[in-house]
């Protein structure tokens, strides 16, 4: 694994909300998505993974899709965040930056210093 890849279960994780934020940047197709989420350092994220997201996405009415024509190739469906989309974003959002700062608050810091295990000392 390439050390600036974080690990698969954490791209699946927080895939959904990355998803939904990319298309409430803009209106958006899938490859651009996966290129946007690539960009942002959460690896490649294949069709197979992605388009399954933006449908579950769509069926909870958090977005919307629709056909356009390509030009010099085939159609490609777009993605348009709903306004109840923005909402879930705003709120899950708080709520994921919450989460991850209360993990945060039990893992060592990486240039710390300090043993990884409960000093016996502290129990006692």
């Amino acid at each position: 694994m390439d050390s600036d890849t974080p690990p698969t279960e954490w791209v699946r994780a927080i895939l959904p909300l990355a998803v939904l934020s990319v298309v409430a940047e803009a209106e958006t197709y899938g490859y651009a998505v996966a290129q946007r989420l690539r960009a942002a350092g959460l690896g490649t994220v294949k069709g197979g993974t992605l388009y399954p997201v933006l449908n579950r996405l769509e069926g909870d009415g958090l977005v919307t899709s629709s056909w356009r024509e390509g030009v010099g190739g085939p159609g490609r469906k777009f993605f348009t965040v709903t306004d109840r989309g923005r909402a879930h974003l705003n709120d899950r959002s708080g709520s994921w930056h919450a989460f991850t700062a209360q993990a945060a608050s039990l893992l060592p810091h990486p240039t710390s210093t300090h043993p990884t295990s409960t000093d016996s000392r502290s129990t006692r």
